[in-house]
């Protein structure tokens, strides 16, 4: 089964110019990159309210794997 990450770019609320990436395995969209980015918008809300600190501010999908092993 091929597995997509959902890689969001997330800024603290308190200081916008502090961002990092988080990395979530989206094992429910399986397939295509392009999948994961028309079907990924619940998943980054629900994200969102669970993490009020911060703001996501950009979100990729890829292939687990091919962007390195930066997790």
């Amino acid at each position: 089964m091929n597995f997509v990450q959902l890689i969001l770019t997330v800024c603290a609320i308190s200081q916008p110019t502090a961002c990092d990436e988080r990395r979530l395995t989206l094992e429910s969209i399986t397939g295509s990159t392009r999948n994961c980015m028309m079907q990924s918008m619940p998943y980054i809300a629900q994200w969102a309210g669970e993490h009020p600190n911060v703001t996501v501010t950009r979100w990729r999908c890829v292939t687990p794997g091919a962007e390195g092993s930066k997790i």
